[in-house]
């Protein structure tokens, strides 16, 4: 699912050019002739920061400069440059066309891409992208036009992978002519009201009194109020309101109710508002064998009065149906798209109101349209009381990013971290790395690799060595500390990436305790920027080596960390003959290959998953949609199949070997694999913070959850400290096992 990750991430990059929205004779600085302090001028980016952005007056196509974008680490990430066009346009077909030039390549591609808003329109190149090292060479992108749906525009250049990209000279033209001819027409655009409303673009002008248990609940009860006409009234679908300022103009009053009764009375009036709504003919009732339904029962648990349920329920049952302005699910995939929510980038620090908005938009989004939404451990329905508080008492950046790190925890998801827009958080981390990798391993923190093994001898610790302290403390002790801030589906997802930043510091150097042959040891080991590491996240990749090789015992071997299309047809003719296959998905694959690898397996269709989506028609709706299945080539493999998972195995990963699992006369080796399936939608909250969720439900055929659970394991093992130090590969050795008994 790796393209449509992208592919969202893309989609959800809200953000906004130096352009005006009101004329197209406004020069686009589409040339990159004009930049501030190294960066284009009216250009924004996006991805991981850790990419470098810049313009470069030695490479360039014409002019004085070109943007490069430059990934020096081993990360396989990407970054993009955006800018949006000043204007909708009248027209058939719209074309994006510029130079590239690239440097060593790999992992990834180089590429332009263009997005119309929303959903109308998207491409990436990511089936075409640029590769390797190449000179400048012409490349373009055409979209179909539709004026009446469009919202806006936006395109750019990316690098996906690791290398260096150059861009420039890039040219839009609306059928055939280019931006700036007085022939091309602007669009005219509906006027609506969530779009033109703009009065507390400065900030919420609200002012909370000392919170108490009843002014608790008040604001618990408003948040799903507020939720539940966000995503049922019809006026409001229509995008007629800013709905995040309605809430503004609401709350002063509201903040002074003294009792029950008049917190009800205010509520019932705010709903009469909006107007009479028509009978709705279409509304249908939950369905029976949902397997999620609406969660409304706050409306009767309450103790509301009678004229506010009734209002409620008079909304509920002419509820919208169809377009709607704030929620839409994405075409062929059906996971949500949260469209128009604005991230409020220019607020650093969002005051009150706009940090009980963030709290108010996230919980309302996972109670209506989160597939797992049943499989958390906190019963999501108190979640929004317990963190009133802790957002409205945020005092600065860092404890918001902590709160809302918190929040995304509770639904227990590893796609879902604060993934954007967390810059303190960083900052406490800090930017430098130990130049060896630890990980949880038999309950203990252990050293497993070097990133730079010409650094070891400052770092005294060997592979084998179990870290016991930390600046001083226990590893069992931060690891409780830092819980609440890693969002997982399961602990092996969780202390996976904790490993990560345990031996991460803003200092120079950590102090360790460990244990080595038994024996204790005390070391200051030095830090590093990541740039001067050879640093890899969860797993290496040795891109120069083919993703498969003959092991001994004429048994095959296949990584999908590197494995591309063009190897399948190799693999199927190299490995005809042999005793068995064994597929390593302890990584994440760099192709899709669930069908055209799977193929070789099977005699017949084979089904292997089955889908939940949600409904906005009924949000908080989630039915059962079928599968696809595996089908053969007719060219069966005879042998074994062995395929091998551990905790980095996630998302497309536990897809792939859900699709292997269903092959007769195949084993699953290994551990715990993430448990986080199904394609991810991204939430953008006030601040600029970006998190995501899984989007879908993914299940076996016969409905089993793999959410949390992750893809089971046949066969039970796991890496040992024993095994580390003697440079074993225990898992692949009991897959050999498997084949040669």
């Amino acid at each position: 699912m790796n393209k449509l990750t992208l592919a969202v991430l893309l989609a959800f990059s809200f953000v906004q050019s130096a352009c005006s929205q009101t004329t197209v004779k406004q020069t686009l600085n589409l040339d990159f002739e004009q930049h501030r302090n190294g960066f284009p001028s009216q250009w924004t980016s996006f991805g991981d920061l850790s990419y470098k952005v810049y313009v470069d007056s030695v490479q360039k196509r014409s002019g004085k400069f070109s943007a490069v974008i430059e990934n020096t680490g081993d990360k396989k990430d990407f970054r993009a440059l955006s800018i949006t066009l000043p204007a909708n346009y009248e027209g058939k077909s719209i074309r994006l066309s510029g130079f590239i030039k690239t440097e060593n390549v790999t992992d990834g591609y180089a590429g332009l891409w263009m997005r119309i808003d929303p959903m109308v329109g998207f491409d990436n190149m990511s089936k075409r992208g640029v590769v390797g090292t190449t000179d400048w060479a012409p490349f373009e992108i055409t979209l179909p036009l539709n004026p009446s749906e469009t919202e806006k525009i936006v395109f750019g250049g990316l690098l996906a992978g690791k290398g260096k990209m150059w861009l420039d000279d890039l040219k839009i033209a609306i059928d055939g002519k280019e931006l700036g001819d007085p022939k091309i027409k602007i669009a005219q655009q509906e006027t609506i009201g969530a779009k033109t409303d703009k009065a507390f673009d400065g900030g919420s002008k609200i002012t909370f009194p000392t919170l108490n248990p009843d002014l608790i609940q008040n604001l618990e009860l408003l948040g799903k109020v507020w939720g539940f006409m966000k995503y049922h009234h019809p006026e409001i679908a229509k995008g007629k309101y800013n709905w995040d300022y309605e809430l503004f103009r609401f709350l002063p009053d509201y903040l002074k109710v003294t009792d029950k009764q008049q917190r009800d009375q205010q509520l019932t009036n705010w709903i009469k508002k909006y107007g009479m709504l028509s009978p709705c003919q279409s509304c249908k009732p939950t369905a029976k064998d949902a397997v999620l339904k609406p969660d409304l029962f706050w409306v009767d648990d309450a103790g509301l009065s009678t004229d506010l349920k009734s209002q409620l329920d008079y909304v509920y049952n002419n509820r919208n149906q169809g377009k709607s302005y704030y929620i839409a699910l994405h075409s062929d995939v059906g996971n949500p798209n949260f469209t128009n929510e604005q991230p409020y980038m220019q607020m650093a620090y969002p005051d009150g109101g706009f940090r009980l908005l963030s709290l108010y938009r996230y919980w309302n989004m996972i109670n209506y349209f989160f597939p797992y939404r049943h499989v958390t451990d906190k019963k999501w329905a108190t979640v929004l009381n317990e963190y009133v508080p802790m957002f409205l008492n945020a005092k600065d950046k860092l404890g918001y990013e902590l709160a809302a790190a918190q929040v995304i925890g509770e639904v227990n998801d590893t796609h879902a971290n604060l993934w954007g827009g967390r810059e303190k958080t960083n900052e406490l981390r800090g930017t430098k790395f130990a130049a060896f990798k630890a990980e949880f391993m038999e309950n203990q923190l252990v050293v497993v690799d070097y990133f730079n093994p010409e650094y070891s001898g400052m770092a005294k610790v060997k592979i084998g060595d179990v870290i016991t302290h930390i600046n001083g403390k226990t590893i069992n002790s931060l690891v409780d500390s830092m819980r609440p801030y890693y969002p997982a589906s399961n602990d092996a997802a969780r202390l996976r990436d904790m490993s990560i930043d345990l031996l991460r510091s803003p200092n120079n150097s950590i102090s360790l305790n460990y244990l080595s042959n038994g024996q204790k040891q005390q070391v200051n080991v030095p830090t590093y920027e990541r740039n001067a590491l050879k640093m890899y996240h969860w797993y290496k990749v040795d891109s120069t080596q083919k993703c498969y090789k003959l092991l001994p015992g004429n048994i095959g071997y296949i990584t999908l960390a590197n494995i591309k299309q063009a190897d399948i047809a190799e693999i199927k003719k190299a490995f005809e003959a042999t005793k068995g296959i064994i597929i390593d998905i302890r990584n994440y694959p760099s192709t899709f290959v669930p069908f055209s690898l799977g193929s070789y397996f099977v005699t017949e269709p084979t089904p292997f998953v089955k889908f939940t989506m949600g409904n906005p028609n009924n949000p908080g709706e989630f039915t059962f949609t079928g599968g696809p299945k595996i089908s053969s080539d007719r060219n069966k493999y005879k042998g074994k199949l062995v395929v091998l998972v551990n905790e980095n195995s996630q998302s497309q990963a536990e897809y792939t070997a859900m699709a292997f699992h269903s092959i007769k006369n195949s084993t699953i080796v290994g551990s715990t694999t993430a448990g986080a399936d199904g394609n991810v939608s991204t939430i953008l909250l006030p601040g600029g913070l970006r998190s995501m969720i899984s989007g879908i439900g993914v299940y076996y055929p016969d409905g089993k959850e793999t959410q949390r659970v992750g893809i089971v394991p046949d066969i039970m093992v796991k890496p040992t400290i024993n095994g580390i130090k003697n440079g074993k590969d225990e898992v692949l050795e009991r897959a050999i096992k498997v084949i040669n008994p």
